[in-house]
């Protein structure tokens, strides 16, 4: 099954499901994603709009179904990746809101930007989704240092960042704690792999 015909479904799926709710946001956000990222590609080689599409999916089958959080899913890297200004999405302010905390400018340090995004529901459950995806994706397609790094990453500021989220919000403890059991089922795995690997290259 091709990327494409991947995305081209969890599209169709969303643009239907937000146009049975009336979600405003997440429809505008539908169309301006898929022009923002259009011919961009993922280290992995697949269209770009499968990873937000994902992201968005995702919530949906873990019952946050608000209009809020889907759209700042599938907006979340258009502000870092495509040159586009928060302040111009065509969303509420809230949805733009949750987007702007969730873009990390290059070169900044991760402490205030993920304090920042510990402030706010919506960017905290995005920034979680869009973790669980990178750490399932990222086996073969990012180098061992790379791994390592957002292994790293992971452990300091986002599992506490659930751990946060889960405090401030307990409502969402259900997708939360999904959430948790598959980024450090997938981190711990990786670990393990890495120290093998190590350990296989210093007997060599």
């Amino acid at each position: 099954m091709s990327a494409d015909f991947v995305a081209c479904k969890m599209y169709t799926y969303l643009k239907g499901y937000a146009m049975g709710l009336e979600w405003h946001d997440t429809l505008e956000a539908l169309s301006f994603a898929r022009v923002a990222h259009k011919d961009q590609r993922r280290k992995s080689g697949e269209p770009y709009i499968v990873h937000p599409l994902t992201v968005a999916s995702h919530a949906v089958a873990l019952g946050i179904k608000e209009d809020t959080i889907v759209a700042a899913a599938i907006l979340h890297d258009v502000v870092e990746d495509c040159g586009v200004k928060a302040e111009n999405l065509p969303v509420s302010m809230d949805t733009r809101d949750a987007v702007r905390r969730l873009t990390h400018i290059k070169g900044e340090p991760l402490g205030p930007y993920y304090r920042e995004i510990g402030e706010n529901r919506a960017a905290s459950i995005v920034k979680l989704l869009d973790r669980c995806d990178n750490v399932s994706t990222m086996a073969g397609v990012f180098s061992v240092e790379k791994v390592a790094q957002y292994i790293g990453e992971t452990r300091q500021f986002v599992l506490p960042l659930l751990r946060e989220t889960k405090d401030k919000w307990p409502n969402d403890s259900n997708a939360l704690f999904v959430l948790k059991y598959h980024i450090m089922s997938v981190i711990d795995g990786l670990e393990v792999c890495l120290q093998v690997k190590n350990e296989v290259g210093t007997n060599a």
